[in-house]
């Protein structure tokens, strides 16, 4: 058994999410629940693989392990019934970069690329920064709380601009697990446009209770000719500071001219590090994942029924894959200055705010749970302090 209740202290580490709190917030005594990795210890074993390699004195040019593909290989078959072929298969350093890199290599300054607000701010930064225009479609808010995707909407702003699709499957924020219907039917319509379908897919390995992950690359003969699927170990073995993206292109067009790019510029070269976590996490990891995700499950249950019952204003929406929590906190009626200030200044917290997710996500919260249960209470107790303070 691990143990995910054991609080490790994380300043001046380098930590992203504790040591840019002064940067990012003006405060850096928050409680740090904002970025989108865990606070608990990474997998002994995937740890042990990487002293087992610091224990030969050279650091040199390295070729990938022959299990490197072969693994991924497997986990996708096993987990995802995704039968994939090697040479469908490319490193990429980071999924992010990888989405980056590919508007850079199919698309030119000015067209447009669609999003789904609220989604992953990253989005559309990537989009915006390259020069390249968001053309959003955002998802429809269901009576209970849930999202759904606006074909009629899209259908108008599709024009012969947009190039790419970017798709959140499951989605960031809301934790939301596409079913195979919903992501044919998008296929079709990207197919019968020529629209690119970038699908990223890191959170796939962390679907909640029965919910299960559908690869968009395998819902359809369209889906697979206009998909470029990008996948990583990072958020469900808690390795993002090891890159270990991939990307999966199995249209043979597609893939020959991306790869070709990626391996002319050596994009598509893995650090030492990345294939040894890689291997380390499919082929050791299942068990660790398994107890993780039953853990982050109960820290759900705990968020919903504590605000069921002390914060009735703020409805989590219970997701369907990973551990970011959407907080609706519209029924506080405050301001997007002051619902920032309730988090930040009054319960000393630090969450992401729904306004950078885009359109939709105003008086909402992004709260990630993936932390012992002693961090979330108290995370908690601060927030209903504050709240009742304000009363």
């Amino acid at each position: 058994m691990y143990d995910f209740d054991k609080i490790i202290t994380r300043r001046d580490t380098g930590a992203l999410k504790v040591d840019a709190l002064q940067e990012r917030y003006g405060d850096a005594d928050l409680l740090p629940l904002w970025v989108a990795d865990m606070d608990f210890a990474t997998p002994d074993f995937i740890l042990a693989a990487i002293k087992e390699r610091l224990e030969h004195p050279v650091l040199g040019y390295t070729v990938d392990p022959v299990d490197y593909w072969p693994s991924v290989i497997r986990w996708q078959a096993s987990h995802h019934q995704w039968d994939i072929r090697q040479e469908w298969l490319t490193f990429v350093p980071g999924v992010v970069k990888g989405i980056g890199l590919a508007i850079n290599y199919f698309t030119r300054p000015g067209e447009k690329i669609i999003i789904q607000s609220p989604v992953y701010h990253i989005f559309r930064q990537v989009i915006e920064g390259n020069n390249r225009v968001v053309a959003d479609n955002p998802l429809r808010e269901n009576p209970d709380g849930t999202y759904s995707m606006d074909f009629d909407q899209l259908a108008r702003i599709a024009d012969e601009h947009c190039k790419i699709f970017l798709l959140s499957n499951p989605h960031n924020p809301a934790g939301i697990v596409w079913d195979r219907e919903t992501l044919a039917r998008l296929a079709r319509f990207c197919r019968e446009r020529r629209i690119i379908v970038l699908s990223d897919e890191i959170h796939a390995d962390m679907t909640l209770w029965d919910n299960h992950h559908v690869p968009f690359a395998t819902v359809s003969p369209e889906a697979a000719e206009c998909c470029i699927t990008l996948c990583a170990p990072s958020k469900v073995f808690n390795i993002p500071g090891i890159v270990s993206a991939y990307a999966v292109v199995s249209d043979e067009k597609l893939r020959t001219g991306f790869y070709g790019w990626l391996q002319a510029n050596e994009l598509n070269e893995p650090a030492v590090f990345s294939p040894i976590a890689t291997i380390a996490a499919y082929e050791q990891g299942e068990s660790w994942r398994k107890q993780m995700l039953e853990y982050v499950q109960k820290n759900i249950d705990f968020i919903i029924d504590f605000c069921a019952e002390y914060i009735p204003e703020i409805k989590p929406l219970r997701p369907q894959a990973s551990f970011l929590v959407w907080l609706d906190c519209r029924e506080l009626h405050l301001t997007h200055a002051q619902l920032v200030d309730l988090f930040v200044k009054k319960a000393r917290l630090a969450l992401n705010d729904g306004e950078m997710f885009g359109k939709g996500g105003a008086g909402f919260m992004r709260m990630n749970v993936a932390a012992p249960r002693d961090i979330v209470r108290q995370a908690l107790e601060q927030l209903r302090t504050a709240l009742n303070k304000t009363e």
